[in-house]
């Protein structure tokens, strides 16, 4: 028995010891220095187009694409491509001091600065072919001819607010401004030409539209309270919803935030006036009770409004939390309270609308993270009741609108209901909210001011704890660092698509494919696409948002062991 028990232990104790972690190798400044250079010289030289990118690109760079934009003449300016690497490149600059970065940064900021429209910001993409860009109101063009100063874009092009779009081009053009001292002429002028254009779009009583292509005349947008509409159609009507005031995809917060830091930047007192403006709207659009949080959108009478045809008149329990985390902004840099109280009651409202557990979890529920607090993105007008879309076919062919064949309806049910759009969200900053929301209100208010370093697109409040404390860290970045290819290049899977797409098809219930004779399944939630060719589309891509997620997290560690 001793035997068979010294054994036992024995073969426990080898066990033990095969299964101990490794120890982290640590890498060295220099090797994670050369994986930063390589990386941000890859980018630079061989990926750009004048400057700017695309969301991502297939391994061997023949072709990149965005959500509006593709091909090797065009950029996008939404957050996940030009914006995020030129503040990747920003971050290095931080980082090292090396003026090559900052170099890099400049030349994400000409491309926008080529961008620019008469309006003053920016649309989705930016187009470089010199054909296509004679037929565009491009700032530097100098085909404004004084219009605007009169906020009329010389064609159809708007100034896109939605999605963050011009807010994070006029953020990233701020802080190399910044960062050259205000020495560089043209993203000087740029710069603060957008934020007058911006300050002149805006409403009278604070909101800004998702899209812009004159400025408000103030005699007919007139301040008042939000209110609930007598009635409001179930059936989308169609209507051009772009000049509404617009919380939809955090449009007016962005702005806020925005001009907040433009203040500080340029040392300017109005630019926060037109910030306040902002917050100003927001107490305003805060729906009295029984539901005292926010709607998407608001049409001119100050009722929640259709917008999409997935978008319909109700309370967000979506947008209501940015909401809230710009009011605790606004609070921070001016110590007024009136910010706090709207949010104490929007918070209560939101606490009480979660939604129940769930046994068996329905195809949208089970999206959100298991545990997590769960809220409706579309709650009914007065009634609270929880508001879904069914889910419908959707036929999208290259140059024209999305086809959708059924569905598309209001429901009272989450089963079977659009994948592309969350109608559920995950309610788990509620409890960040309520301890901030606790904080603030017995802290200081002159203590609580934000850093003057500002850091990301939408930087709410102040930084998270460095990840640098972390005990993977240095695991993590050895990893980044093993990983780049010998161009430098960060290269992932993933489906790209190719140039030549004819259709594509999401199939909402189970379908069939015929192709010649051939009769073949298309499951729900499946996608069928067709393309040009024989060639298979892209499944090794390399992501903006890799890129730059990879280089902020080698600058945090350079930063750190300075």
């Amino acid at each position: 028995m001793r035997t068979i028990s010294f054994l036992i232990i024995l073969v426990i104790s080898l066990g033990t010891e095969a299964a101990a972690p490794a120890a982290v190798q640590t890498p060295s400044r220099e090797a994670v220095q050369q994986a930063l250079r390589r990386a941000v010289e890859f980018y630079r030289t061989k990926v750009a187009t004048e400057g700017g990118y695309h969301y991502y690109y297939a391994e061997d760079l023949s072709y990149g694409r965005s959500e509006h934009g593709e091909g090797p003449t065009q950029i996008e300016v939404q957050r996940e491509a030009t914006p995020i690497v030129g503040l990747a490149f920003l971050s290095a600059y931080e980082a090292t001091e090396d003026r090559y970065y900052l170099e890099s940064a400049r030349a994400v900021a000409y491309a926008l600065v080529k961008g620019q429209l008469c309006s003053g910001g920016w649309d989705y993409v930016i187009e470089f072919d010199p054909a296509k860009r004679q037929r565009l109101p491009y700032r530097v063009e100098g085909k404004c001819d004084g219009k605007e100063s009169a906020g009329r874009a010389q064609d159809s092009t708007p100034t896109t607010l939605d999605d963050n779009v011009t807010q994070a081009a006029v953020r990233v053009l701020m802080r190399v401004d910044l960062a050259l001292d205000f020495k560089d002429q043209p993203i000087h002028d740029a710069t603060r030409f957008a934020l007058e254009q911006l300050s002149k779009a805006q409403y009278p009583n604070g909101a800004w539209p998702q899209r812009y292509r004159e400025f408000p005349d103030p005699a007919k947008f007139p301040a008042r309270q939000a209110s609930y509409p007598a009635t409001w159609s179930r059936i989308w009507p169609g209507a051009n919803y772009q000049q509404f005031y617009t919380f939809n995809d955090n449009t007016v917060s962005d702005a806020i935030d925005l001009f907040l830091e433009a203040a500080r930047v340029y040392n300017e007192p109005r630019y926060r006036a037109v910030a306040e403006k902002g917050g100003g709207f927001i107490l305003l659009a805060q729906m009295p009770e029984p539901q005292p949080a926010w709607a998407q959108q608001y049409d001119f009478e100050m009722h929640p409004a259709w917008a999409r045809v997935f978008e319909p008149p109700s309370v967000t329990g979506g947008e209501s939390q940015g909401i809230m985390k710009t009011l605790l902004v606004l609070y921070r840099e001016t110590g007024d309270k009136k910010y706090l109280a709207a949010v104490v009651r929007a918070l209560a409202y939101l606490r009480r609308s979660v939604l129940p557990p769930m046994e068996h979890l329905s195809e949208a529920r089970a999206r959100i993270p298991r545990g997590a607090p769960v809220l409706a993105r579309f709650y009914e007008l007065k009634t609270n009741r929880p508001l879904y879309i069914t889910k419908g076919t959707r036929i999208s062919v290259p140059g024209k609108s999305v086809a959708l064949v059924g569905g598309y309806q209001l429901s009272y049910t989450d089963e079977s209901v659009i994948q592309h759009y969350g109608v559920l969200v995950d309610g788990s900053e509620l409890n960040a909210i309520g301890a901030e929301l606790d904080f603030l209100s017995h802290a200081d208010a002159a203590a609580v001011k934000r850093p003057l370093k500002l850091r990301g697109l939408s930087p709410w409040s102040t930084p998270s704890p460095a990840r640098s404390a972390t005990p993977n860290f240095d695991a993590h970045v050895s990893r980044i660092v093993s990983e780049l290819d010998s161009r430098g290049a960060w290269v992932e899977t993933g489906s790209i698509g190719k140039t030549g797409q004819i259709v594509s098809v999401f199939a909402a219930k189970e379908m069939v494919v015929k192709i010649g004779d051939r009769v073949m399944p298309l499951k729900e939630n499946e996608t069928l696409e067709v393309y040009e060719g024989r060639e298979r589309p892209r499944e090794r891509i390399i992501r903006s948002s890799t890129f730059a997620e990879n280089v902020e997290t080698l600058c945090e560690w350079l930063a750190a062991r300075r």
